[in-house]
């Protein structure tokens, strides 16, 4: 008995001080690579640091559990079994800690270099769970076990769990789908077939989130966005074209009137922000003679779809004041009402 007392207190003893000192190691060697990570002007370096930082104690308290029980006179049998479930929390916490390093390093090296990928939730999870599938595999491989016949029980049973969530499996293809085609990338400002409109904040496995203008968010299932109809207002470039509708009276001059709005959105295309100058802004007579005005359309260019509010505000606002100034009648609907009165119509 007191044999084996010792032996357990020179373990615990050899544990704690392999686990002391390999910590203390771990702290300076951080720190060293803190500061050099400082003077770099790449990141990678920091997020690197940041994924190892939690994982690195769970590797000083094994390998420390490790040297302890090496030294002690605990049975080899024991030692055995112990040691294998020392590598497989090594080997898991190796596997998160590479998936969660894989993603960030790729989502920044993607918005940092501005390559057409999308860098989603979907595509993050998809990284994720290929290392997590390839440490799972090893940590069997380890445990010694094979995995020929996990293989072939998932393809028995694939059948039934791909009938179980096929609705799943749908909106998870078709978020695949919307990625690959790149038809609609974060950041998008899109007008779905229902007729709401807003950024595309996210796109998971099973829905696609789009925040509105009033800052709300549609949540749609991949599955639905990939069958509707999208205006995508940031493809082929941000750049459109906004056509301004504008009335006056029959008894204007469509030469002054032209010549005024030209010159009113000339001045606004230097001064208003969001309205473009190149190409310059144009006025046609269209759609021309309406029930009680003439009409016409002011076609102007914008940098991107949010900019109709403000440069349609501004505009409209120098238009009419410029109206009012030169003396141009701005018309409301008319319509004559002739009333007959017939006589001796019951005769």
């Amino acid at each position: 008995m007191d044999n084996n007392l010792r032996m357990v207190m020179i373990a615990a003893l050899v544990i704690f001080g392999s686990s002391i000192i390999l910590l203390v190691i771990r702290g300076i060697a951080f720190r060293l690579l803190h500061n050099v990570s400082q003077k770099t002007e790449s990141n990678v370096d920091d997020i690197i640091l940041e994924a190892l930082r939690v994982p690195s104690l769970y590797w000083c308290l094994a390998v420390g559990l490790f040297i302890g029980l090496s030294v002690s006179g605990i049975p080899e049998s024991y030692i055995t079994i112990i040691s294998k479930t020392i590598n497989v929390i090594i080997i898991l916490s190796v596997s998160i800690a590479a998936a969660n390093l894989a993603g960030n390093i790729f989502t920044n090296y993607i918005q940092k270099t501005n390559l057409p990928i999308p860098t989603t939730g979907l595509a993050f999870g998809i990284l994720k769970g290929t290392i997590l599938v390839i440490g799972f595999m090893i940590t069997l491989s380890t445990l010694g076990i094979s995995i020929a016949p996990l293989i072939t029980a998932l393809g028995v049973g694939g059948l039934a769990v791909a009938l179980a969530l096929q609705d799943t499996l749908t909106n998870l293809f078709a978020g695949i789908h919307v990625l690959l085609e790149r038809s609609v990338k974060i950041g998008d400002f899109i007008r779905l077939e229902g007729g709401q409109e807003g950024y595309v904040a996210d796109i998971t496995w099973r829905t696609t989130r789009i925040r509105m203008l009033p800052n709300n968010m549609v949540v749609i299932p991949n599955s639905k966005l990939a069958q509707s109809i999208v205006i995508n207002y940031y493809l082929p470039e941000k750049k459109m074209s906004l056509p301004i509708p504008i009335s006056v009276g029959y008894n204007e001059d469509p030469d002054r009137i032209e010549r005024i709005i030209m010159e009113e959105a000339g001045k606004g295309a230097a001064e208003i922000p969001g309205l473009v100058a190149d190409p310059p802004p144009v006025v046609r007579f269209i759609p021309g003679f309406g029930a009680s005005s003439l009409d016409f359309t002011l076609n102007c260019q914008i940098r991107e779809v949010t900019d109709q509010y403000p440069v349609q505000h501004e505009l409209r606002k120098r238009i009419f004041r410029r109206f009012k100034e030169e003396n141009i009648n701005i018309p409301f609907p008319q319509r004559t009402v002739y009333l007959r009165e017939e006589k001796d119509w019951q005769k």
